[in-house]
C-alpha cells in the first residue's frame, strides 16, 4: 500500500533528535523525500542515516532557524535536491529556563523567542513562496501546551509558544486561499533530550507526570503521528488549528 506522502518533498527542522527525528522518519516511511534540518549537523546526519537504513530518501541540512540566511538556505537546499517543497514541519526549539518572569535574564528570554518564535516566522517566510511555486502545500508548526495555558516558571517559553499559535492562525488565514494549509501541534510532556534534563530532579518529574491525566509522558512518535495527520490530505479541511496532543492536560 503506497504511503500518504509519495512524491512529496518535506522539510523538518529540529530533525536531529526527539520529535523532529521521529517525525522525519515517519514521513520517510510513508514515501516522502525529507530534508532533515538541525543546528547540529552530526545529529541531522544521524537522522538521515536512520532513514536511509530503512530504505527512505533524506538529505541532512545544517541550519540555525534564528538566522534568516540559514532559513533561506535550508529551503533552497531542499528545493535544489527535490525540485519542490510540499510540506514543512517547523519543530526546532529550545526549552524553558525554569525562572519566574522577574528573574529571567534578558539574553535568555531573547534566545528562547529567537529560536522558538522568530525561527517559525523565518522558516515560513521562505517555505511559503516555495510552496506557492509548487502549487500549494501544508505547514505544521510545533507549539506546546504552554502555548495554550500558563504555568509557573516558563514565562519566556510560554510567550514563545503562545506566539507560535498566534502566527500559525494568522498565516493560515493569509494563505489558505492560495492553497497552503497551516496548523500547529501542541505537545504535552514528551520523551526528548530537553525533558530528560528536567527529569534529573525527581520532584520535577513527579510534578510533570501529575499534570497529565493519562499518567505518563508521550513518545516522540505519538506527536509525529499527529503531525503527519495535519500535513496529510486526511486533514484537508483543518486550517489554523492548534492541536493539543497532551494526554488530557488541557482538558482539566
Amino acid at each position: 500500500m503506497p504511503g500518504r506522502f509519495v512524491d512529496r518533498s518535506v522539510l523538518v527542522t529540529g530533525a536531529g533528535s526527539g520529535i523532529g527525528r521521529a517525525t522525519a522518519q515517519l514521513f520517510a516511511a510513508e514515501g516522502a523525500r525529507v530534508a532533515a534540518v538541525d543546528q547540529n549537523e552530526a545529529d541531522a546526519e544521524k537522522t538521515v542515516a536512520l532513514i536511509k537504513e530503512a530504505g527512505g530518501d533524506a538529505l541532512a541540512v545544517a541550519a540555525d532557524v534564528s538566522s534568516e540566511a540559514d532559513c533561506r538556505g535550508m529551503v533552497e537546499r531542499a528545493v535544489a535536491a527535490y525540485g519542490k517543497l510540499n510540506i514543512a514541519f517547523n519543530n526546532a526549539g529550545v526549552g524553558a529556563s525554569g525562572f519566574a518572569v522577574a528573574d529571567e535574564e534578558e539574553i535568555a528570554f531573547s534566545r528562547v523567542i529567537d529560536v522558538n518564535l522568530k525561527g517559525v516566522f523565518l522558516s515560513m517566510k521562505y517555505e511559503i513562496p516555495a510552496m506557492l511555486a509548487a502549487g500549494g502545500g501544508a505547514i505544521v508548526n510545533t507549539a506546546s501546551v504552554a502555548g495554550l495555558v500558563g504555568e509557573r516558571g516558563i514565562g519566556a517559553y510560554a510567550a514563545s509558544k503562545h506566539g507560535v499559535v498566534g502566527i500559525t492562525r494568522t498565516a493560515a488565514l493569509d494563505y489558505i486561499g492560495r492553497g497552503i494549509r497551516i496548523n500547529a501541534v501542541c505537545p504535552g510532556a514528551t520523551r526528548t533530550r530537553i525533558l530528560a534534563d528536567w527529569f534529573q530532579d525527581p520532584k520535577v518529574e513527579q510534578f510533570i507526570l501529575s499534570r497529565h491525566p493519562i499518567g505518563r509522558i508521550a513518545e516522540p512518535e505519538e506527536i509525529g503521528r499527529a503531525v503527519l495527520f495535519l500535513a496529510s490530505d486526511d486533514a484537508s479541511f483543518v486550517v489554523g488549528q492548534a492541536l493539543a496532543v497532551d494526554g488530557g492536560l488541557t482538558a482539566q
